[in-house]
């Protein structure tokens, strides 16, 4: 008998694999992102002190598109690195949260970059 292999189960092994390596720190916080199948959502984070120094989402009310994707991820980065760079952060580290850097996730790091985060 094939067993079929849980897809979250796999997304947060590869996930815990990458965060091992990747941490942010006050100098340099990590650009965290979450996919769910209606919502987006990215946080700049400081792993040394637990602390969430920035955050969008599809949830916010500047944020016009609604939905989980690539346009919202779009409105989403530019949001993010807009709100980053009022605080002074200029560069983060990307964790991608276990997922594949395409289609959507890549769309918010494109955007990201472009409203003047670098990574």
């Amino acid at each position: 008998m094939i067993n079929k292999t849980d897809r979250k189960m796999e997304r947060e092994r590869r996930h815990k694999r990458v965060r091992t390596k990747v941490t942010g720190t006050a100098e340099c916080p990590r650009l965290c992102v979450y996919r769910s199948n209606s919502n987006l959502y990215a946080q700049i984070i400081d792993d040394v002190n637990g602390i969430t120094l920035v955050s969008a989402s599809t949830l916010d009310k500047d944020i016009k598109t609604k939905k989980s994707n690539k346009e919202a991820a779009k409105e989403v980065g530019t949001s993010i690195a807009k709100k980053a760079v009022g605080k002074n952060i200029k560069s983060v580290v990307y964790d991608r949260g276990g997922y594949i850097y395409h289609g959507i996730v890549k769309e918010l790091a494109e955007a990201a970059r472009e409203a003047g985060l670098e990574f």
